[in-house]
């Protein structure tokens, strides 16, 4: 790291801390040879690659974006939407890859988006499961209405 004052080629990291959102790291640096003291913040780059096989910086915005057409008319804040996006983000950030796939972001949408709304769920997944018959809707809601049931059975069997 140079320095911004002498431009010295090193730098001595003096404390380092995480940011609120753990998803970057705030480093206290110090040039051996000036003394002058700095901050730097770091952050690992998570690129997405998009269909065309173009690469761009992941952005929780367009994540938003894309969840929200599929919750129009829906019970849903803003509020929610950017919690998801969040998850979303560190869902995909686990996977330890610097790059993924638009289509992995999509499928890493669907539970938390199924949790938040069952109708967007079923918009949304429409697209990236590439519903293409009645059948599929029905497979899907097929699924739901089981999930449901069983939820209904595990809570009953707890009382």
């Amino acid at each position: 790291m140079h320095c911004p004052f002498c431009r010295h080629a090193d730098s001595r990291v003096i404390d380092s801390r995480t940011s609120d959102d753990g998803l970057s790291i705030r480093r206290r640096r110090q040039c051996p040879q000036c003394g002058g003291r700095f901050s730097t913040i770091e952050t690992a780059s998570l690129n997405v690659i998009k269909r065309s096989g173009v690469t761009e910086p992941f952005s929780r915005e367009k994540v938003m974006s894309g969840v929200r057409k599929a919750c129009q008319g829906r019970p849903v804040t803003e509020g929610d939407l950017a919690l998801l996006a969040q998850e979303v983000e560190e869902a995909v950030r686990q996977t330890g890859t610097s790059q993924i796939d638009t289509n992995e972001i999509g499928l890493a949408i669907l539970e938390p988006l199924r949790t938040l709304d069952e109708i967007a769920y079923l918009r949304f997944a429409s697209v990236y499961q590439a519903f293409d018959t009645l059948d599929d809707f029905e497979a899907a809601i097929g699924q739901l209405r089981a999930d449901h049931a069983a939820a209904a059975a595990a809570a009953t069997d707890e009382v």
